[in-house]
């Protein structure tokens, strides 16, 4: 009778255990700039749906979303994530600042999704008509914010020579051209997608810049040293998530446009960040000998 107490006890044991464990999964989120809004974090959308976290071994059951620039970074130190996607400039900027976080993937390497528009109506024709001008950007020291520095220095201009207006967003940044707060609008996918029909391009990265990193995923000191599985898993399942939306563009399209709210047709339209060029390299953490060059 004793021994079966003790059994007894141990089963309870371990289940507490276990539902503890799967409290604290259940838990996991992570920090993805300007997820359902912008095409890097497609992927994450169609992971999630997919179930491709479960099984590679991150129970993620939810993404911070942000408007790019330095929240994706504050989001992810204030909620103790561990693991995030940023644009390299910000995410550099706060490592040089003293935030203690590592970049540890390699996930869009390019910005080829991004389109300048203006009103149809405008004289702005080309990057050329940019001098004098309202550029809009979303957040400071956000990509649309570095890449509007680039078009005025590839059009030959200092960025002194045009007024760069932060918008807080890509979609503010539409309403924001709307109103003629801003000449010139940055819209990424499938935000160029959605409204092309109103606005006219006048410049697209693809035709004047070179290939660029996008976004890069970051984990911080203390969970690089132990949760290294967890980071090399959302790894795994976000490369799996590339490469199913490869292999089946319009059901993932049909994925994503749940998940971001759009028209079935546009979504299944972009592409861009959804290519093989945005399957994530990774690299070694540095902490405790953990590695994630295999993910």
């Amino acid at each position: 009778m004793q021994s079966q107490h003790r059994m007894l006890s141990k089963v309870i044991a371990a289940v507490g255990f276990s539902a503890l464990m799967v409290a604290q999964l259940s838990a996991d989120e992570i920090a993805v700039g300007n997820y359902g809004i912008a095409a890097n974090g497609m992927p994450y959308a169609v992971a999630l749906e997919k179930k491709f976290f479960q099984q590679e071994g991150a129970n993620v059951t939810g993404i911070i979303s942000s408007q790019g620039g330095g929240t994706s970074i504050r989001n992810m130190l204030s909620g103790g994530v561990a693991y995030g996607e940023a644009n390299p400039g910000v995410t550099a900027v706060a490592i040089q600042q003293g935030a203690d976080l590592k970049i540890v993937s390699d996930n869009v390497l390019t910005v080829a999704e991004f389109v300048w528009a203006v009103k149809p109506d405008s004289s702005i024709k080309s990057i050329k008509d940019f001098k004098g001008k309202k550029i809009g950007y979303t957040n400071p020291r956000s990509t649309s914010q570095a890449l509007a520095i680039l078009l005025l220095h590839a059009a030959g201009y200092k960025s002194e020579d045009a007024e760069l207006v932060k918008t807080g967003g890509f979609g503010e940044g539409v309403a924001a051209l709307d109103i003629g707060h801003i000449d010139v609008a940055p819209m990424a996918e499938p935000v160029w997608s959605k409204f092309k029909s109103k606005y006219r391009g006048v410049a697209t990265a693809s035709e004047i810049l070179p290939p660029l990193d996008n976004v890069v995923g970051v984990t911080t000191g203390a969970a690089a040293a132990s949760r290294g599985d967890f980071t090399r898993a959302v790894i795994r399942a976000r490369r799996k998530a590339v490469e199913f939306m490869n292999a089946n563009p319009d059901e993932a399209g049909d994925i994503v446009a749940r998940h971001y709210n759009l028209d079935r047709e546009v979504a299944r339209s972009v592409r861009c960040a959804a290519s093989s060029r945005a399957r994530p390299r990774a690299f070694p953490i540095g902490a405790a000998g953990s590695s994630i060059s295999r993910a």
